[in-house]
């Protein structure tokens, strides 16, 4: 893999703004009101094995653990400061959660390891070629009938979110999430019964809950789907 081309961004962008993660999100995102719901959608159950991909400082991995004591929570992230964060985040809490460090797009996960793939503020930072890396990454980790739950930016529907989002739009990244291309590119990845199960209006555009599925063979043709190396 060319390290160059998948230089790794910060979650806000810049790594001298990483202490500030949770409360930016908290305050701008209505962290409160969409987390419990997309724990709630995920739907876990005793002895799930579940990935929180991105996981930034374990805010969702820590209520998903708290959600289902008897699942196996993991989460990811290829930021190194962000995940010594999340780790003292768990200590705090009390709860058993592994981290890894590594990225969306490379994940070193044996095929069929999860029963839940959840994705929160995750894809409107990576390019489209990443974007799509990623979601057959998470196709190839989930078991058949595994699903996968992004919480993410999606399409905007008035004139005025239009003008509220021009802190998204500015990120090249986000340009799929704002032209509602997202569900495609999950369909893409080999995903089916693909949904947007809420909508949320932030202080940086509409967030979409989104619920996929992955089928019991693979219908990209095999059990990896559309991925590309």
């Amino acid at each position: 893999m060319d390290e160059t081309r998948h230089q790794y961004i910060p979650a806000l962008r810049f790594g001298w703004l990483t202490g500030l993660y949770d409360p930016v999100i908290r305050w701008t995102m209505r962290e409160d009101l969409f987390k419990p719901r997309l724990v709630e959608q995920v739907g876990m159950q005793p002895g799930h094995r579940v990935l929180d991909l991105g996981c930034g400082t374990a805010t969702l991995t820590i209520l998903l653990k708290q959600r289902q004591p008897q699942s196996t929570v993991a989460g990811i992230d290829g930021d190194p400061v962000v995940l010594a964060r999340a780790r003292e985040k768990a200590a705090e809490a009390g709860v058993d959660i592994s981290f890894d460090e590594g990225m969306a797009y490379q994940l070193p996960y044996p095929d069929r390891s999860f029963d839940r793939v959840v994705a929160s503020l995750l894809l409107h930072h990576l390019t489209l070629e990443d974007k799509r890396r990623a979601l057959a990454e998470t196709f190839r980790v989930l078991k058949p009938s595994g699903e996968l739950h992004i919480a993410d930016f999606g399409k905007l529907h008035t004139a005025l979110m239009a003008c509220v989002s021009l802190i998204v739009r500015w990120l090249e990244e986000a340009y799929e999430h704002v032209k509602g291309m997202v569900p495609g590119l999950i369909r893409e990845a080999g995903f089916t019964h693909v949904e947007e199960t809420g909508r949320y209006t932030t202080a940086f555009g509409t967030l979409v809950l989104i619920r996929a599925v992955k089928p019991e063979v693979g219908v990209a043709g095999n059990e990896r789907g559309n991925r590309t190396s």
